[in-house]
């Protein structure tokens, strides 16, 4: 499955107040990728450092909550007439131009 194909099939999900669309799923993402680093934070902390069952139920909870997080970007995506595909390749060639002039490292939206 594509990015396409992926946020075509999330599309058919969605239910949230459509006069609220963007800000129900700005914090729809945002959420979810707080529970996910809140996962690893844990993960780093040593919760799980005596049990490695629960480390591996914790690592697969992070793969759940990574594919909640794309549903939120795929909609979102779509609410703002872009395709993941598109937003996924901008995103790659904003990078490779940072790696090429050297501006990786730092900050700022437009480096």
């Amino acid at each position: 499955m594509n990015f396409n194909e992926y946020q075509t099939k999330a599309i058919t999900t969605a239910v949230y107040p459509e006069h609220q669309a963007l800000p129900y799923l700005a914090l729809g993402l945002s959420g979810e990728a707080a529970e996910v680093a809140n996962k690893v934070k844990k993960i780093l902390r040593g919760d799980y450092d005596n049990d490695p069952k629960k480390a591996e139920e914790a690592l697969a909870s992070i793969s759940k909550e990574l594919g909640d997080t794309l549903w939120y970007l795929a909609v979102l995506a779509n609410e703002l007439g872009d395709s993941l595909d598109t937003v996924a390749a901008a995103n790659l060639d904003k990078l490779a131009s940072r790696k090429q002039d050297g501006t990786l490292k730092g900050s700022g939206d437009e480096r």
